[in-house]
């Protein structure tokens, strides 16, 4: 009788809350904007270089925005849920 009283009391919660997944998200959508920003600068001809693929933006932005990507996604695991529901 007392184990299945403890079960009804204790109910069943998600790992992460409403405010990690919008986090998460953000980051996933950073993430892909990176490597999207990365693509091209590619050449039809492989005889001839094309000296786009050194740009500014494949250098320097896209990769950093996929770093801060994965930055915000740790940062969303690793927030806490607000404490006012546990009071």
């Amino acid at each position: 009788m007392g184990k299945k009283k403890r079960k009804e009391e204790r109910k069943q919660e998600f790992v992460f809350h409403r405010k990690n997944y919008k986090f998460m998200l953000i980051g996933i959508a950073f993430i892909a904007l990176g490597f999207i920003l990365m693509t091209g600068g590619g050449s039809d001809d492989p005889n001839v270089f094309n000296p786009e693929i050194y740009n500014w933006r494949r250098i320097r932005l896209a990769p950093a925005l996929v770093l801060l990507g994965f930055a915000i996604e740790v940062y969303a695991i690793l927030l806490k849920p607000d404490s006012k529901k546990e009071n």
